[in-house]
């Protein structure tokens, strides 16, 4: 098979990959755009019975809100454009290595493959870019996150430490109360 062949078949699973990805955005808008038409009226719902009735906890109440935010519109894009963009430009550019190391014709045609590479690093190195930033910053927030978490045990131990030790000494000062009290009415007795 010749480089040409290959190219054409990756640029026709490229465009296909597009096709999909489009009908999911399509069909991501639909759905978004039906959720807020009016409801057609349904039967009545039944009562639920008492065994049945179950309140709801904080933490389900907030995983059903995270999975309704959905799919962006950021990510659709990073799905439809920026890997596959990345993708077939680390393919190609591996296609290439390994038909210039295979057939001397390929080596003839170099410059071409190397501007073909070119054109498409240059976008994929800036989304490839903009990845490792991000990823950069999640870290960062992790990192924040474990400094403040780990300041917080630290600040409950010591709290706690000094609240075992207060209630110590409240312990030995009504000891010695007690004591104070006990030893003049015992003086008292033995006179």
């Amino acid at each position: 098979m010749e480089p040409i062949e290959i190219l054409e078949i990756l640029a026709i699973v490229m465009a296909a990959l597009g096709v999909v990805f489009g009908v999911l955005v399509i069909s991501t808008v639909l759905k978004r755009a039906f959720r807020y038409l009016p409801q057609l009226p349904s039967l009545p719902k039944q009562k639920p019975s008492k065994k049945q009735k179950k309140k709801k906890r904080r933490t389900e109440r907030m995983s059903k809100d995270t999975a309704s935010e959905g799919v962006t519109f950021n990510d659709i894009f990073m799905f439809m454009i920026a890997v596959p963009l990345v993708l077939l430009w680390v393919g190609f550019a591996g296609f290439v290595i390994h038909s210039g190391l295979q057939d001397d014709s390929v080596l003839e045609q170099i410059e071409g493959y190397t501007t073909l590479i070119a054109i498409l690093g240059g976008p994929a190195l800036l989304i490839i870019k903009d990845a490792l930033d991000v990823w950069k910053q999640e870290q960062a927030e992790k990192t924040a996150f474990y400094k403040v978490k780990a300041q917080a045990v630290i600040d409950y131990n010591d709290a706690a430490q000094k609240q075992m030790q207060m209630i110590e000494a409240n312990a030995q000062q009504q000891e010695h109360k007690m004591e104070a009290s006990v030893l003049p009415k015992v003086n008292a007795k033995k006179k």
